[in-house]
């Protein structure tokens, strides 16, 4: 897949759990036995704690009084979504295991434990990094970004391809983006009963979206100067019956 890297070419635990937490929508908190879900409730403070807006007559304000304070009341979970239809669209998930301090407005929900699962498994987020990690720079980005890349170019998808390895792509029918951070981009590739993904790292990383551009192009540029030109009939023919592989 082109040239290999000597520095990390994907983000360590801390940075994604805290990259997940920025770009999620939705929340889903449980605390004294009882789940609510939130949607569009919480912001983030610069050291990883979770205010959260919700209705007085919630179950969470009483949690927050009635809980002995540092001890763990509440769980709250956040579902990181590709945003692009693909297979298994949920890419991580993040659980928050901690306590609500009672303030005047926002709840405000300090951690005590960080578990990130991702398809390769479940990690246990050091409390220190977690604080002092930043999100990705494109975290709160990707969604559009993909998006676009998906729908507006779909050649250039096609010709990344050119930089995946010729076995990963056997039996290929359908390849999609499915991720981008700053260090690189991940396809999705999709065959009939099963799918794998290909990560394709930057030259450097990208921190902000004209650093992205460049580094776009460059893959391309790779990509065209690098490999020849391989059939994805398949690829193709699912576009043009409308198919998403949702």
């Amino acid at each position: 897949m082109g040239d290999t890297q000597d520095w990390a070419a994907e983000p360590g635990a801390a940075e994604r759990a805290r990259s997940v937490l920025a770009a999620a929508w939705s929340c889903g908190v449980t605390a004294d036995g009882a789940r609510e879900e939130y949607v569009g409730a919480h912001s983030v403070t610069e050291d990883g704690g979770v205010l959260l807006d919700v209705p007085e007559d919630s179950a969470l304000v009483a949690a927050a009084l009635c809980a002995p304070r540092g001890e763990p009341s509440a769980v709250l979970e956040f579902a990181d979504v590709a945003p692009v239809p693909v297979r298994q669209r949920i890419r991580a998930r993040l659980w928050l295991a901690g306590w609500f301090a009672p303030a005047d407005g926002p709840l405000l929900f300090r951690p005590t434990r960080a578990v990130l699962r991702q398809p390769s498994g479940a990690l246990l987020v050091d409390l220190d990094e977690y604080a002092a990690a930043r999100p990705d720079p494109l975290a709160t980005a990707e969604a559009r970004l993909l998006t676009h890349l998906a729908d507006a170019h779909p050649d250039a998808v096609e010709r990344l391809t050119r930089l995946v390895r010729p076995e990963s792509l056997h039996a290929a029918t359908r390849v999609t983006p499915l991720a981008v951070d700053r260090h690189g981009l991940t396809l999705r590739i999709e065959r009939t009963r099963a799918h794998g993904d290909v990560r394709l790292p930057f030259h450097t990383p990208a921190d902000d979206v004209s650093q992205l551009t460049e580094r776009m192009h460059a893959l391309l540029a790779q990509a065209i100067a690098g490999a020849c030109p391989r059939a994805l009939g398949p690829v193709r023919r699912m576009k043009s019956q409308g198919g998403n592989g949702a």
